[in-house]
């Protein structure tokens, strides 16, 4: 039968779950998980996220077909659930995730090892209805091997010599060609799961907005539309437009710092002080114009903090004038050095086919050929008037990664240009309705797909809280690039990839 009828099908003849909105809601038994396990083998439905509460697992997916997105939960009665990732790969860290936290046992999964717990927590699955007493002592966690002549092993991090977060790189290489290369995560668990549980929506908003700093536009206004949705709330015309003037100001100035940073890890250190100037600027007018650098704190569910000043609009066109020439000029010096492409081009390949199997999203997936975005499908105010243009290339390599970085910077400006133009009048914020419900949003990070779902009760507080970051599925996608590669490219290929330690451990 599985062959006769298809993922869609089988999911509209299962039970519906009220109340979860905008995507519906399916819960099957332990039968119908198995059997939605093997249909996943062979559909073309992608994985978007997986998560857990203390007696349920949760899967979000697509059909890359025509977009339709989907909610999948089980009730675990006896704490396991056949393992989404024994079909697919990309599930592997997030089902390892979920038996650290929930202590829900995924059944099938080949990976045994700890993943977020390092065995310093003061609780073992902390988010389970019964936490576990703490390890006695730290794990040691064992890493896998490989064999071959003349092999060696090269340790690096957690921590490191720049000032950036914490992970652990294990590589065997033979001479100076990297064989293997593993990460080992989770030094930035927060619990942010556990600690907006039972907290008010305001309260959570703050939460969400720093799940990763980088990208807290993009996370806070996933986890406001997630709210909006589940209670219902309708968002004045403004402050859709105005969420999307600030959520395109972080990915300039994200791009900008990435073009920097990839090509002073090629050594081409002027590049990161020309990118950096004009960052700054960006940061600069953020401040001016909404009291915070980062924009931290100004999504808020039901619209958006503040209104953009009267002399907003001018003194963003100012600063998009001089933007524009200024990046330009850089992105004809960077096409213009041969020993920066001699170090770019040909390096850190990811190949489409394994990029669309791990569902990357972002500058990483576009490099490689998948061009999803989330502001088109399943797009979001005011997107879908804007015309949105996706650049997308086929190289897979790390000059592919910078490319796609100065195309949609390029796109970026035109965008808010766009906006300026266009903006219209009106309130910029809404009550929400004290109404129990859950809801779910996709928004676009400068990184990719960042997914928030979110219950609340009728109180206006939050019952549950999961955030998946882009970096889930990239991470995996950074240790099979740099595979035969020298040592001293991964710095190249690991910033060209620029996942984020804080949105993946959480």
């Amino acid at each position: 039968m599985i062959g006769q009828e298809t993922l869609a099908e089988f999911l509209a003849g299962a039970e519906t779950v009220a109340g979860s909105h905008p995507y519906p809601r399916t819960r099957l038994d332990r039968v119908g998980w198995q059997a939605l396990v093997a249909r996943l083998a062979g559909s073309d439905w992608g994985l978007m996220a997986e998560w857990g509460e203390p007696d349920e697992v949760y899967v979000a997916l697509r059909d890359e077909s025509d977009g339709e997105i989907r909610i999948v939960s089980h009730r675990c009665f006896d704490r396991r659930f056949a393992a989404i990732g024994a079909v697919r790969p990309a599930a592997i860290r997030l089902e390892r995730a979920i038996r650290d936290l929930w202590g829900l046992e995924p059944e099938g999964l080949d990976d045994r090892r700890p993943w977020l717990d390092h065995g310093r927590w003061p609780v073992r699955q902390p988010l389970a209805a019964r936490p576990r007493d703490p390890s006695p002592t730290p794990f040691a966690y064992p890493f896998l091997t490989a064999e071959g002549e003349g092999l060696h092993q090269i340790p690096v991090g957690p921590v490191h010599a720049g000032v950036i977060e914490p992970g652990h790189f294990r590589f065997h290489a033979q001479g100076e060609t990297v064989v293997r290369l593993e990460a080992r995560l989770g030094y930035t668990h927060k619990g942010i799961a556990g600690l907006a549980t039972g907290r008010t929506i305001k309260e959570v908003a703050r939460l969400a907005g720093r799940v990763s700093g980088d990208s807290t536009v993009a996370y806070a206004l996933a986890y406001a539309r997630a709210v909006e949705a589940a209670t219902g709330a309708d968002v004045p015309r403004r402050a859709n437009w105005l969420r999307a003037l600030m959520a395109e100001l972080e990915r300039l100035a994200n791009h900008l710092a990435d073009i920097g940073g990839i090509c002073n890890d090629a050594a081409f250190a002027v590049m990161l002080a020309h990118m950096s100037v004009l960052r700054e600027r960006i940061l600069g007018v953020n401040r001016a114009l909404f009291g915070h650098r980062l924009l931290m704190d100004q999504v808020v569910p039901g619209g958006v903090a503040a209104d953009l000043p009267p002399e907003g609009s001018e003194t963003i066109k100012q600063l998009l004038y001089g933007l524009h020439k200024e990046i330009d000029r850089a992105r004809q010096l960077y096409e213009n050095t041969p020993s920066l492409s001699d170090r770019t081009q040909g390096t850190g390949i990811l190949p489409s086919a394994l990029a669309n199997r791990f569902g990357a999203g972002g500058f990483v997936g576009r490099a490689s050929g998948r061009g999803h975005d989330a502001r088109r499908v399943p797009g979001y105010p005011p997107y879908e008037m804007l015309d949105l243009s996706v650049p997308m290339l086929l190289e897979g390599d790390v000059n592919a990664r910078v490319m796609i970085r100065f195309a949609e910077a390029a796109e970026s400006l035109r965008l808010i240009n766009r906006i300026l133009l266009e903006l219209p009048d009106g309130p910029v914020r809404t009550d929400l309705p004290l109404r129990a419900g859950e809801g779910m949003a996709v928004t676009e990070s400068f990184r990719g797909e960042v997914l928030v779902w979110v219950r609340v009760d009728e109180s206006g507080r939050v019952v549950r809280f999961h955030a998946h970051d882009p970096s889930w599925f990239q991470w995996p996608l950074l240790e099979a690039t740099i595979k035969g590669n020298i040592v001293a490219d991964f710095p190249l290929c690991n910033k060209s990839f620029n996942c984020s330690y804080s949105g993946h451990d959480q």
